[in-house]
């Protein structure tokens, strides 16, 4: 297994859809950052993926588009721009991960079934293994993140880190 990490659409953007969105993101964003670490410990490729919408002015140079302070993306983690809810469409993720020889990627970020889902689908329409990282989705709707996480691939860290050690 060559693994790649995902954290989809982690943006401040988000955090004023609703307070129980902003909870969602921050308790996801708490999980998620033990994982980069570990990640970047094992000299293994993340990729942070974030995204566009022109018409609500969701760009590059606005606040709104930028990472919260308390997600640890450094500077070497991969930036990949989207407009599109699965990351793959129109994007050069798929690219970048084959040069890497990624055969899995372990996916964590927001919304859970929207943009997570879509870019679970379209990693498994290219034969990449999609993993999801128990804890590590966020969404308005907490039902919607026990529903992703049930009908799809879910390891906890723990485990993630027993298959990877």
């Amino acid at each position: 297994m060559k693994p790649a990490l995902l954290v989809i659409d982690i943006q401040k953007d988000f955090f004023s859809i609703s307070p129980e969105c902003a909870r969602s993101l921050n308790d996801a964003i708490e999980n998620i950052n033990p994982v980069l670490k570990f990640f970047r410990s094992k000299e293994l490729p993340i990729i942070c993926i974030q995204h566009m919408e022109p018409d609500e002015n969701l760009l590059p140079g606005q606040e709104k588009f930028d990472l919260p302070e308390s997600l640890e993306i450094i500077p070497s983690d991969i930036r990949i721009h989207k407009t599109y809810r699965n990351s793959f469409n129109k994007t050069p993720l798929a690219e970048i991960l084959a040069e890497k020889g990624v055969d899995t990627v372990f996916i964590t970020g927001f919304c859970a079934e929207y943009c997570v889902l879509s870019t679970i689908r379209g990693a498994m329409d290219l034969d990449l293994k999609p993993i999801v990282i128990k804890n590590c989705l966020a969404s308005e709707k907490p039902d919607n993140i026990r529903f992703v996480e049930e009908i799809d691939d879910l390891v906890t860290f723990g485990a993630l880190k027993a298959m990877l050690d």
